[in-house]
């Protein structure tokens, strides 16, 4: 009976040794899993860009279309560094499958991450964005050495009104969030990766311990997170865009879950989300206020 529950599920949180500081590590890295993000990945690599992400790392998850020559034409050779990652593994013993992300996150972290003071696990609709500084080594240098993991909440973005997809990209066609962030909250974190000891995909723990820390640098206890007194997003907001379009959001919904054991229940909860999303919505144009601030008329 053991054996059957556990085959059921899947092996998504992954322990590590920290990888060791290296000299005069600095700046911020971004770890990403892509497969087919063609039509916004230009976008996506400019604007980081111009944030100043020292490095993208990413994993390519088999992409069959223009994703790595767009990311290779936005990013300098530094700026920029490939893996393929295109691979399904499980348990043999127990047929438990691998979340295939969570596998990237941990390789990231130890193979990479000791040239960087932090490092971003998101996605290629999730974007970064600075509150007040014009950099994300600016927004995070308020942050001394103590704090090692930020827990960030979604702030989440429906189709607002666009069934196809608008000309001129998403940070200026998509101005309308959720207005509670910490309504049915997740999390993507930005980690000292040189603390990082158990990796999960909304969830990281540093030093083996259980506090995560919000932008202001104020301690909680993991489990505590989603309070509403947890929020903070004074200095650094993670925008997602999930759905974009409606035609987006329908092809978002064909393409599946990474995980294939949540296949037939993807759609439901999916559109669950979106009805959350679109239910009360306010303006935000935290992302395009960004780029007037460094002087980026567009992307």
């Amino acid at each position: 009976m053991l054996n059957a529950i556990l085959q059921r599920t899947k092996v998504a949180r992954l322990g590590l040794e920290p990888p060791s500081p290296r000299p005069r590590r600095q700046g911020l890295a971004v770890v990403l899993v892509v497969r087919n993000e063609e039509r916004h990945i230009g976008e996506w690599a400019r604007f980081h860009r111009l944030a100043g992400v020292r490095q993208v790392i990413v994993y390519d998850d088999g992409s069959s279309d223009g994703t790595l020559a767009t990311l290779a034409a936005e990013l300098t050779g530094d700026q920029l560094r490939v893996i393929p990652w295109r691979q399904r593994l499980s348990d043999q013993l127990l047929r438990r499958e691998l979340h295939n992300q969570v596998l990237a996150y941990a390789h990231a972290a130890a193979n990479f991450g000791g040239a960087f003071r932090w490092m971003a696990f998101i996605d290629a609709d999730e974007f970064l964005v600075t509150k007040r500084a014009s950099s994300l080594d600016a927004a995070l240098a308020h942050l001394g050495p103590d704090v090692r993991c930020l827990s960030l909440p979604w702030h989440m973005f429906g189709r607002c009104g666009h069934q196809q997809p608008p000309r001129g990209g998403v940070v200026p066609n998509y101005r309308l969030r959720a207005a509670d962030p910490m309504a049915g909250v997740n999390f993507k974190c930005v980690v000292d990766p040189c603390h990082l000891t158990a990796v999960r995909v909304h969830r990281m723990e540093v030093d083996r311990g259980t506090l995560t820390w919000n932008d202001r640098g104020e301690a909680w206890p993991l489990r505590r997170r989603t309070q509403a007194a947890f929020y903070s997003a004074d200095h650094l907001q993670l925008n997602h865009y999930y759905t974009r379009s409606g035609q987006e959001l329908e092809e978002k919904i064909q393409r599946g879950p990474n995980l294939r054991s949540k296949a037939s229940a993807y759609r439901r909860k999916v559109m669950r989300t979106v009805q959350q999303i679109e239910r009360q919505v306010v303006s935000d144009d935290a992302a395009i206020q960004f780029l007037e601030r460094i002087g980026a008329t567009a992307l």
